[in-house]
Protein backbone atom coordinates (compact mmCIF):
# COMPACT_ATOMS: atom_id res chain seq x y z
CA UNK A 1 0.00 0.00 0.00
CA UNK A 2 3.16 2.19 0.74
CA UNK A 3 4.53 1.79 -2.26
CA UNK A 4 1.29 2.14 -4.47
CA UNK A 5 1.25 5.44 -2.54
CA UNK A 6 4.59 6.49 -3.32
CA UNK A 7 3.67 5.70 -6.60
CA UNK A 8 0.98 8.10 -7.02
CA UNK A 9 2.39 10.88 -5.22
CA UNK A 10 5.68 10.83 -7.78
CA UNK A 11 3.35 10.89 -10.35
CA UNK A 12 1.98 13.98 -9.00
CA UNK A 13 5.02 16.15 -8.48
CA UNK A 14 6.36 14.73 -12.17
CA UNK A 15 3.00 16.14 -13.79
CA UNK A 16 3.12 19.47 -11.50
CA UNK A 17 6.53 19.73 -12.72
CA UNK A 18 6.32 19.04 -16.58
CA UNK A 19 2.33 20.29 -16.83
CA UNK A 20 0.65 23.59 -16.38
CA UNK A 21 0.23 23.95 -13.04
CA UNK A 22 2.98 25.20 -11.23
CA UNK A 23 5.12 25.55 -14.27
CA UNK A 24 5.54 29.01 -14.98
CA UNK A 25 7.45 29.51 -17.75
CA UNK A 26 7.94 28.06 -21.65
CA UNK A 27 11.26 26.42 -20.80
CA UNK A 28 11.57 22.66 -20.46
CA UNK A 29 10.88 21.31 -17.16
CA UNK A 30 11.87 18.19 -14.77
CA UNK A 31 12.48 17.16 -11.59
CA UNK A 32 15.65 17.35 -9.38
CA UNK A 33 16.41 14.18 -8.95
CA UNK A 34 15.92 13.03 -12.77
CA UNK A 35 18.37 15.71 -13.96
CA UNK A 36 20.98 14.92 -11.07
CA UNK A 37 20.45 17.43 -8.74
CA UNK A 38 18.87 16.80 -4.99
CA UNK A 39 15.64 18.70 -3.72
CA UNK A 40 16.86 18.79 -0.19
CA UNK A 41 20.03 21.16 -1.43
CA UNK A 42 17.42 23.26 -3.16
CA UNK A 43 15.39 23.43 -0.25
CA UNK A 44 18.80 24.08 1.91
CA UNK A 45 19.48 27.79 -0.51
CA UNK A 46 16.00 28.67 -0.31
CA UNK A 47 16.22 28.47 3.48
CA UNK A 48 19.19 30.48 3.60
CA UNK A 49 17.74 32.50 1.02
CA UNK A 50 14.97 33.35 3.49
CA UNK A 51 17.20 34.03 6.23
CA UNK A 52 20.57 36.51 4.58
CA UNK A 53 20.28 40.17 4.40
CA UNK A 54 20.12 39.77 0.39
CA UNK A 55 16.14 39.96 -0.60
CA UNK A 56 15.42 37.66 -3.15
CA UNK A 57 13.11 38.47 -6.21
CA UNK A 58 13.54 35.75 -8.32
CA UNK A 59 15.20 32.40 -9.09
CA UNK A 60 15.43 29.63 -12.03
CA UNK A 61 18.02 27.07 -11.69
CA UNK A 62 18.17 24.49 -15.20
CA UNK A 63 20.01 21.26 -15.30
CA UNK A 64 20.73 19.37 -18.87
CA UNK A 65 18.82 22.07 -20.07
CA UNK A 66 15.07 22.24 -18.16
CA UNK A 67 14.29 23.79 -15.44
CA UNK A 68 14.36 22.38 -12.04
CA UNK A 69 13.07 24.61 -9.91
CA UNK A 70 11.94 28.37 -10.76
CA UNK A 71 10.48 30.84 -8.04
CA UNK A 72 9.03 34.67 -7.44
CA UNK A 73 9.26 35.89 -3.81
CA UNK A 74 5.67 37.48 -4.06
CA UNK A 75 4.96 40.64 -5.59
CA UNK A 76 7.12 39.63 -7.86
CA UNK A 77 5.87 37.61 -10.55
CA UNK A 78 7.09 35.61 -13.87
CA UNK A 79 5.43 37.54 -16.21
CA UNK A 80 7.24 40.70 -15.08
CA UNK A 81 10.46 42.03 -16.30
CA UNK A 82 12.99 43.25 -14.17
CA UNK A 83 15.53 45.74 -14.47
CA UNK A 84 18.86 44.39 -15.47
CA UNK A 85 21.43 46.98 -14.43
CA UNK A 86 25.01 45.56 -15.79
CA UNK A 87 23.57 42.36 -16.97
CA UNK A 88 22.82 44.58 -19.88
CA UNK A 89 26.33 45.17 -20.85
CA UNK A 90 26.78 40.77 -21.58
CA UNK A 91 23.64 41.40 -24.26
CA UNK A 92 25.78 44.35 -25.49
CA UNK A 93 28.35 42.32 -25.87
CA UNK A 94 26.76 39.91 -27.59
CA UNK A 95 25.44 42.49 -29.86
CA UNK A 96 29.22 43.31 -30.74
CA UNK A 97 29.51 39.17 -31.69
CA UNK A 98 27.14 39.43 -34.22
CA UNK A 99 28.70 42.64 -35.76
CA UNK A 100 31.84 41.18 -35.80
CA UNK A 101 30.57 37.44 -37.48
CA UNK A 102 28.92 39.71 -40.10
CA UNK A 103 31.87 41.15 -40.70
CA UNK A 104 30.85 45.17 -39.41
CA UNK A 105 33.27 44.79 -36.77
CA UNK A 106 36.52 43.62 -35.56
CA UNK A 107 38.08 43.40 -32.54
CA UNK A 108 41.11 45.48 -33.64
CA UNK A 109 39.37 48.50 -34.45
CA UNK A 110 39.99 51.55 -33.46
CA UNK A 111 37.43 53.63 -31.49
CA UNK A 112 38.19 56.76 -32.71
CA UNK A 113 37.60 55.49 -36.01
CA UNK A 114 33.79 55.23 -35.93
CA UNK A 115 33.50 58.89 -34.09
CA UNK A 116 35.29 61.24 -36.54
CA UNK A 117 33.66 64.43 -36.03
CA UNK A 118 33.32 63.85 -32.34
CA UNK A 119 37.03 63.49 -31.10
CA UNK A 120 38.83 66.03 -28.33
CA UNK A 121 41.32 68.95 -30.50
CA UNK A 122 44.33 66.86 -29.25
CA UNK A 123 44.24 62.34 -29.82
CA UNK A 124 46.79 61.20 -27.34
CA UNK A 125 48.62 58.36 -28.43
CA UNK A 126 46.68 56.02 -25.81
CA UNK A 127 43.46 57.18 -27.22
CA UNK A 128 44.31 56.74 -30.95
CA UNK A 129 45.33 53.28 -29.99
CA UNK A 130 42.25 51.92 -28.23
CA UNK A 131 40.14 49.47 -29.56
CA UNK A 132 37.05 47.56 -29.88
CA UNK A 133 38.58 44.77 -27.63
CA UNK A 134 40.08 47.13 -25.17
CA UNK A 135 36.37 48.33 -24.07
CA UNK A 136 35.14 44.98 -24.28
CA UNK A 137 37.69 44.19 -21.24
CA UNK A 138 37.15 46.85 -19.24
CA UNK A 139 40.75 47.98 -20.03
CA UNK A 140 40.45 51.30 -21.51
CA UNK A 141 43.09 52.76 -19.67
CA UNK A 142 40.79 55.72 -17.76
CA UNK A 143 41.28 56.30 -14.29
CA UNK A 144 38.74 57.19 -12.20
CA UNK A 145 36.23 55.69 -14.10
CA UNK A 146 34.75 58.33 -16.64
CA UNK A 147 30.40 56.73 -16.04
CA UNK A 148 29.28 59.70 -13.91
CA UNK A 149 29.89 61.96 -17.07
CA UNK A 150 26.86 60.62 -18.09
CA UNK A 151 25.38 63.87 -16.62
CA UNK A 152 26.80 65.71 -20.05
CA UNK A 153 24.23 65.86 -22.88
CA UNK A 154 26.70 64.03 -25.11
CA UNK A 155 28.31 60.84 -24.07
CA UNK A 156 30.41 60.16 -26.64
CA UNK A 157 32.40 63.29 -26.56
CA UNK A 158 32.14 62.96 -22.55
CA UNK A 159 33.98 59.29 -22.91
CA UNK A 160 36.70 60.37 -25.72
CA UNK A 161 37.12 63.77 -23.91
CA UNK A 162 38.65 61.43 -20.84
CA UNK A 163 42.21 61.50 -20.38
CA UNK A 164 43.57 57.74 -20.85
CA UNK A 165 46.18 57.20 -18.25
CA UNK A 166 47.40 53.75 -18.85
CA UNK A 167 48.37 51.71 -21.75
CA UNK A 168 44.71 50.30 -23.16
CA UNK A 169 44.41 46.65 -22.76
CA UNK A 170 47.13 46.80 -19.72
CA UNK A 171 44.73 47.62 -16.74
CA UNK A 172 41.53 46.44 -15.55
CA UNK A 173 38.65 49.66 -14.50
CA UNK A 174 35.14 48.93 -14.81
CA UNK A 175 34.05 51.87 -17.08
CA UNK A 176 30.01 51.71 -18.03
CA UNK A 177 30.47 54.18 -20.40
CA UNK A 178 32.80 51.85 -22.31
CA UNK A 179 30.06 49.73 -22.74
CA UNK A 180 27.85 52.54 -24.13
CA UNK A 181 30.38 52.99 -26.68
CA UNK A 182 29.78 49.85 -27.57
CA UNK A 183 26.47 50.09 -28.08
CA UNK A 184 27.46 53.69 -29.89
CA UNK A 185 29.32 51.89 -32.02
CA UNK A 186 27.01 49.00 -32.98
CA UNK A 187 24.60 51.25 -33.90
CA UNK A 188 27.01 53.16 -36.01
CA UNK A 189 27.96 50.44 -38.54
CA UNK A 190 24.20 48.52 -38.47
CA UNK A 191 22.03 51.49 -38.65
CA UNK A 192 19.94 50.19 -35.92
CA UNK A 193 19.92 50.14 -31.54
CA UNK A 194 21.47 47.36 -30.41
CA UNK A 195 17.82 46.21 -29.22
CA UNK A 196 17.07 46.43 -32.51
CA UNK A 197 19.69 44.42 -34.15
CA UNK A 198 19.67 41.59 -31.85
CA UNK A 199 15.76 41.12 -31.87
CA UNK A 200 15.81 38.88 -35.32
CA UNK A 201 19.47 37.33 -34.52
CA UNK A 202 18.81 36.74 -30.68
CA UNK A 203 15.54 37.75 -28.71
CA UNK A 204 13.18 36.05 -31.62
CA UNK A 205 15.16 32.63 -31.82
CA UNK A 206 15.06 32.36 -27.96
CA UNK A 207 10.97 33.78 -27.87
CA UNK A 208 12.07 36.72 -25.91
CA UNK A 209 9.48 39.44 -26.18
CA UNK A 210 8.67 42.49 -24.09
CA UNK A 211 11.43 43.69 -23.43
CA UNK A 212 12.67 47.35 -23.34
CA UNK A 213 16.23 49.45 -23.22
CA UNK A 214 16.44 52.66 -22.10
CA UNK A 215 18.43 55.07 -24.56
CA UNK A 216 20.92 58.50 -24.45
CA UNK A 217 18.93 61.27 -25.95
CA UNK A 218 20.41 60.45 -29.40
CA UNK A 219 18.25 57.45 -29.10
CA UNK A 220 21.34 55.08 -28.31
CA UNK A 221 20.79 51.91 -26.07
CA UNK A 222 22.63 53.09 -22.48
CA UNK A 223 24.30 49.59 -23.21
CA UNK A 224 26.05 49.01 -20.28
CA UNK A 225 22.83 49.33 -18.44
CA UNK A 226 18.68 49.83 -18.50
CA UNK A 227 17.95 46.31 -20.22
CA UNK A 228 14.71 45.18 -19.08
CA UNK A 229 13.57 41.41 -19.41
CA UNK A 230 11.60 38.44 -16.96
CA UNK A 231 13.29 35.92 -15.42
CA UNK A 232 12.93 33.53 -17.85
CA UNK A 233 14.49 35.47 -21.00
CA UNK A 234 17.90 36.17 -18.58
CA UNK A 235 17.42 32.36 -18.00
CA UNK A 236 17.69 31.73 -22.06
CA UNK A 237 20.94 34.05 -22.04
CA UNK A 238 22.62 31.89 -19.91
CA UNK A 239 21.52 28.62 -21.62
CA UNK A 240 21.87 29.55 -24.73
CA UNK A 241 25.63 30.13 -23.79
CA UNK A 242 26.06 27.21 -21.74
CA UNK A 243 24.94 25.24 -24.96
CA UNK A 244 28.14 27.13 -27.34
CA UNK A 245 25.28 29.30 -29.23
CA UNK A 246 22.83 26.12 -30.64
CA UNK A 247 19.03 26.85 -29.63
CA UNK A 248 17.00 23.99 -30.38
CA UNK A 249 19.41 22.20 -32.72
CA UNK A 250 20.68 25.42 -34.78
CA UNK A 251 23.70 27.54 -33.95
CA UNK A 252 22.39 30.88 -32.70
CA UNK A 253 25.29 32.90 -31.66
CA UNK A 254 28.17 32.96 -33.86
CA UNK A 255 30.75 29.69 -33.70
CA UNK A 256 32.92 29.99 -31.37
CA UNK A 257 31.73 33.20 -30.04
CA UNK A 258 31.22 31.10 -26.80
CA UNK A 259 34.44 30.59 -26.00
CA UNK A 260 35.97 33.69 -27.00
CA UNK A 261 33.68 36.05 -24.73
CA UNK A 262 33.75 33.58 -21.91
CA UNK A 263 37.28 33.20 -21.53
CA UNK A 264 40.02 35.34 -18.98
CA UNK A 265 40.86 38.20 -21.01
CA UNK A 266 42.53 40.73 -17.69
CA UNK A 267 42.90 39.88 -14.56
CA UNK A 268 41.37 42.16 -12.19
CA UNK A 269 44.27 42.68 -9.43
CA UNK A 270 47.36 40.78 -10.66
CA UNK A 271 49.05 41.83 -7.62
CA UNK A 272 46.37 40.38 -4.80
CA UNK A 273 47.50 38.03 -2.71
CA UNK A 274 46.08 34.37 -3.59
CA UNK A 275 43.54 33.62 -0.37
CA UNK A 276 41.96 37.08 -1.16
CA UNK A 277 41.62 35.45 -4.96
CA UNK A 278 40.47 32.29 -3.78
CA UNK A 279 37.71 33.94 -1.65
CA UNK A 280 36.51 36.51 -4.47
CA UNK A 281 34.29 35.93 -7.79
CA UNK A 282 35.33 39.49 -8.92
CA UNK A 283 38.96 38.46 -9.17
CA UNK A 284 39.07 35.08 -11.29
CA UNK A 285 39.53 37.71 -14.55
CA UNK A 286 37.43 39.57 -16.83
CA UNK A 287 35.91 38.44 -20.01
CA UNK A 288 33.78 40.25 -22.78
CA UNK A 289 31.25 42.49 -20.43
CA UNK A 290 31.34 38.89 -18.44
CA UNK A 291 33.07 37.55 -15.10
CA UNK A 292 34.94 34.53 -14.40
CA UNK A 293 33.16 33.09 -11.50
CA UNK A 294 35.10 30.33 -9.15
CA UNK A 295 34.27 26.63 -9.88
CA UNK A 296 35.11 27.09 -13.21
CA UNK A 297 31.63 29.20 -14.45
CA UNK A 298 31.26 32.35 -15.56
CA UNK A 299 28.08 35.03 -15.33
CA UNK A 300 26.53 38.09 -16.35
CA UNK A 301 25.66 40.63 -13.21
CA UNK A 302 24.27 43.63 -12.48
CA UNK A 303 24.37 45.69 -9.45
CA UNK A 304 22.15 44.67 -6.76
CA UNK A 305 22.30 41.21 -6.88
CA UNK A 306 20.78 40.24 -10.33
CA UNK A 307 22.65 37.22 -11.76
CA UNK A 308 23.01 35.35 -14.79
CA UNK A 309 25.40 32.32 -14.04
CA UNK A 310 26.71 29.40 -16.79
CA UNK A 311 28.22 26.51 -14.71
CA UNK A 312 29.87 24.67 -17.73
CA UNK A 313 31.49 21.75 -15.54
CA UNK A 314 27.70 20.92 -13.98
CA UNK A 315 25.67 21.99 -17.45
CA UNK A 316 23.93 23.90 -15.30
CA UNK A 317 22.19 27.83 -15.10
CA UNK A 318 21.34 29.75 -12.81
CA UNK A 319 19.58 32.99 -12.58
CA UNK A 320 18.84 35.35 -9.90
CA UNK A 321 17.04 38.62 -9.21
CA UNK A 322 17.18 40.40 -5.85
CA UNK A 323 17.98 43.56 -3.71
CA UNK A 324 21.04 43.65 -1.88
CA UNK A 325 24.19 45.30 -0.79
CA UNK A 326 26.51 42.48 -0.99
CA UNK A 327 26.68 40.52 -3.86
CA UNK A 328 29.66 38.07 -3.09
CA UNK A 329 27.10 36.86 0.17
CA UNK A 330 24.18 35.85 -2.34
CA UNK A 331 27.41 33.98 -4.28
CA UNK A 332 28.30 32.50 -1.86
CA UNK A 333 25.10 31.01 -1.06
CA UNK A 334 24.97 29.09 -5.01
CA UNK A 335 28.26 27.71 -3.96
CA UNK A 336 27.25 26.42 -0.21
CA UNK A 337 24.23 24.85 -1.17
CA UNK A 338 23.73 24.32 -5.12
CA UNK A 339 26.96 23.51 -6.06
CA UNK A 340 27.28 20.88 -3.91
CA UNK A 341 23.45 19.72 -4.58
CA UNK A 342 23.97 18.81 -8.31
CA UNK A 343 25.82 15.25 -9.03
CA UNK A 344 26.78 13.42 -12.46
CA UNK A 345 24.32 10.69 -12.26
CA UNK A 346 20.33 10.88 -11.97
CA UNK A 347 19.53 10.22 -7.80
CA UNK A 348 16.39 8.35 -6.63
CA UNK A 349 13.03 9.71 -6.97
CA UNK A 350 11.90 11.75 -3.84
CA UNK A 351 8.69 12.07 -4.22
CA UNK A 352 7.65 13.52 -0.60
CA UNK A 353 10.90 16.19 -0.53
CA UNK A 354 10.52 17.06 -4.24
CA UNK A 355 6.84 17.76 -3.90
CA UNK A 356 8.33 19.54 -0.31
CA UNK A 357 10.24 22.13 -2.87
CA UNK A 358 7.17 23.02 -4.84
CA UNK A 359 5.69 24.15 -1.96
CA UNK A 360 8.41 26.05 -0.65
CA UNK A 361 8.45 27.77 -4.10
CA UNK A 362 4.60 28.49 -4.02
CA UNK A 363 4.92 30.00 -0.88
CA UNK A 364 8.25 32.09 -1.54
CA UNK A 365 7.93 35.93 -0.15
CA UNK A 366 9.42 39.00 0.74
CA UNK A 367 8.13 40.28 4.12
CA UNK A 368 4.66 41.95 3.72
CA UNK A 369 3.90 44.55 6.65
CA UNK A 370 2.21 43.81 9.49
CA UNK A 371 -1.56 44.21 9.02
CA UNK A 372 -2.86 46.81 11.98
CA UNK A 373 -4.75 50.12 13.10
CA UNK A 374 -4.73 53.04 14.80
CA UNK A 375 -6.87 55.60 16.71
CA UNK A 376 -4.55 57.70 14.59
CA UNK A 377 -5.87 57.00 11.03
CA UNK A 378 -9.39 59.07 12.25
CA UNK A 379 -7.21 61.90 12.84
CA UNK A 380 -4.98 62.31 9.64
CA UNK A 381 -7.86 60.87 7.45
CA UNK A 382 -8.36 63.46 5.23
CA UNK A 383 -5.83 65.93 6.00
CA UNK A 384 -2.89 67.46 4.20
CA UNK A 385 0.61 68.51 5.97
CA UNK A 386 2.45 70.99 4.51
CA UNK A 387 6.36 70.35 4.28
CA UNK A 388 9.26 72.48 5.37
CA UNK A 389 11.77 72.75 2.42
CA UNK A 390 13.80 69.69 1.56
CA UNK A 391 16.14 67.49 -0.69
CA UNK A 392 13.54 65.05 -1.83
CA UNK A 393 11.52 68.03 -3.37
CA UNK A 394 8.72 67.27 -1.12
CA UNK A 395 6.07 70.27 -1.08
CA UNK A 396 2.97 68.49 0.69
CA UNK A 397 1.45 65.10 1.46
CA UNK A 398 -2.38 63.98 2.52
CA UNK A 399 -3.52 60.79 3.71
CA UNK A 400 -6.59 59.29 3.40
CA UNK A 401 -8.22 55.78 5.09
CA UNK A 402 -10.68 53.96 3.75
CA UNK A 403 -12.13 49.87 3.78
CA UNK A 404 -8.28 49.10 5.00
CA UNK A 405 -6.92 51.20 2.55
CA UNK A 406 -4.58 54.23 2.29
CA UNK A 407 -4.59 56.44 -0.45
CA UNK A 408 -1.35 59.49 0.01
CA UNK A 409 -1.42 61.78 -1.94
CA UNK A 410 2.06 63.45 -3.35
CA UNK A 411 3.26 66.84 -4.36
CA UNK A 412 6.59 68.19 -5.45
CA UNK A 413 7.88 70.54 -6.97
CA UNK A 414 7.48 69.34 -10.24
CA UNK A 415 4.40 66.90 -10.44
CA UNK A 416 1.32 65.61 -8.46
CA UNK A 417 1.48 61.73 -7.58
CA UNK A 418 -1.18 59.32 -5.83
CA UNK A 419 -0.66 55.88 -4.29
CA UNK A 420 -2.51 53.21 -3.03
CA UNK A 421 -1.58 50.99 -0.24
CA UNK A 422 -3.35 47.88 1.19
CA UNK A 423 -3.60 46.51 4.98
CA UNK A 424 -2.09 42.89 5.36
CA UNK A 425 -1.55 42.95 1.39
CA UNK A 426 0.47 44.41 -1.41
CA UNK A 427 -2.16 46.70 -3.63
CA UNK A 428 -0.91 47.32 -7.04
CA UNK A 429 -1.26 50.15 -9.00
CA UNK A 430 1.14 52.28 -11.28
CA UNK A 431 2.62 55.44 -10.90
CA UNK A 432 4.65 58.18 -12.76
CA UNK A 433 7.03 59.10 -9.70
CA UNK A 434 10.15 58.04 -10.72
CA UNK A 435 11.81 55.26 -8.83
CA UNK A 436 15.13 54.91 -6.93
CA UNK A 437 18.11 54.30 -9.78
CA UNK A 438 21.60 54.17 -9.68
CA UNK A 439 21.55 55.85 -12.83
CA UNK A 440 19.07 58.47 -11.79
CA UNK A 441 21.54 61.21 -12.80
CA UNK A 442 22.13 60.10 -16.45
CA UNK A 443 20.95 62.42 -18.45
CA UNK A 444 19.12 59.93 -20.89
CA UNK A 445 15.16 58.87 -22.24
CA UNK A 446 13.70 56.94 -19.38
CA UNK A 447 9.79 57.26 -20.75
CA UNK A 448 9.68 53.41 -21.48
CA UNK A 449 9.73 52.84 -17.80
CA UNK A 450 6.38 54.72 -17.27
CA UNK A 451 3.64 54.46 -15.72
CA UNK A 452 5.67 52.44 -13.45
CA UNK A 453 4.31 49.40 -11.75
CA UNK A 454 4.15 49.76 -7.60
CA UNK A 455 2.78 47.71 -5.35
CA UNK A 456 1.90 49.12 -1.49
CA UNK A 457 1.42 47.86 1.86
CA UNK A 458 1.52 49.81 5.05
CA UNK A 459 1.79 49.27 8.47
CA UNK A 460 1.45 51.36 12.03
CA UNK A 461 4.78 50.92 13.41
CA UNK A 462 3.34 51.95 16.60
CA UNK A 463 0.02 54.50 17.70
CA UNK A 464 1.70 57.20 15.90
CA UNK A 465 3.90 56.12 13.52
CA UNK A 466 2.30 55.07 9.83
CA UNK A 467 5.15 53.03 7.17
CA UNK A 468 4.35 53.13 3.77
CA UNK A 469 6.44 50.46 1.56
CA UNK A 470 6.16 51.24 -1.82
CA UNK A 471 8.21 48.55 -3.63
CA UNK A 472 8.87 49.03 -7.98
CA UNK A 473 8.03 45.20 -8.96
CA UNK A 474 9.60 45.11 -12.13
CA UNK A 475 13.33 46.80 -10.60
CA UNK A 476 15.34 45.99 -7.62
CA UNK A 477 14.30 48.53 -5.70
CA UNK A 478 11.70 49.71 -3.07
CA UNK A 479 11.01 52.83 -1.02
CA UNK A 480 9.88 53.11 2.54
CA UNK A 481 8.46 56.34 4.03
CA UNK A 482 8.19 56.46 8.05
CA UNK A 483 5.45 59.13 9.00
CA UNK A 484 5.35 60.56 12.52
CA UNK A 485 2.40 62.05 13.61
CA UNK A 486 2.20 63.96 16.64
CA UNK A 487 -0.98 66.75 17.05
CA UNK A 488 -1.13 68.94 13.98
CA UNK A 489 2.48 67.81 12.80
CA UNK A 490 4.41 65.42 10.98
CA UNK A 491 7.80 64.07 10.91
CA UNK A 492 8.90 61.96 7.83
CA UNK A 493 11.50 60.49 6.11
CA UNK A 494 11.64 58.77 2.70
CA UNK A 495 14.15 55.80 2.19
CA UNK A 496 15.66 53.59 -0.28
CA UNK A 497 18.49 51.13 -0.94
CA UNK A 498 20.68 54.33 -1.76
CA UNK A 499 19.95 55.90 1.71
CA UNK A 500 22.08 53.32 3.83
CA UNK A 501 24.09 53.82 5.73
CA UNK A 502 23.91 58.22 5.10
CA UNK A 503 22.28 60.45 7.57
CA UNK A 504 18.68 60.73 7.27
CA UNK A 505 17.10 63.28 6.17
CA UNK A 506 14.01 64.38 9.02
CA UNK A 507 10.56 66.27 6.78
CA UNK A 508 8.87 68.12 9.20
CA UNK A 509 5.45 69.51 8.24
CA UNK A 510 2.23 70.61 9.50
CA UNK A 511 -1.22 70.34 8.94
CA UNK A 512 -2.56 72.40 5.85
Amino acid sequence: MRIFKNILLLQLVVFLFEGNILAQTSLPHSTPEAEGVSSQGIIKFLDAANKSKTEFHSFMFLRHGKVIAEGWWNPYRADLRHSLYSCSKSFTATAVGFAIAEKKLSLDDKVISFFPNELPDTVSKFLSELTLKDVLIMSDGMEPDPTPKYVNADWIKAFLATPIVHEPGTTFLYNSLGTYMLSAIVTKVTGQKVMDYLKPRFFEPLGISGDDWETDIRGINTGGWGLRVKTEDMAKFAELYLQNGVWNGKQVLPKGWVEEASSVKIIQHPGLPQAKKDSSDWEQGYCYQMWRCRHNAYRGDGAFGQFMIVMPDEDAALVITAETSNMQDELNLVWKYLLPAMHKEKLNADPKTTALLQQKLKALSVPLPAKNASKMQRTISGKTFAIEQNKKHLQNIGFSFKNNMCHVTLKTDTANYAFDFGSGNWHEGTTDKPGPSLTAGAIEIRNMLFPAKVKGSYTWKNNSTLQLVLRYIESPHTEYITCYFEGNTIELSDENSFDYGKNKEVIKGNVQ
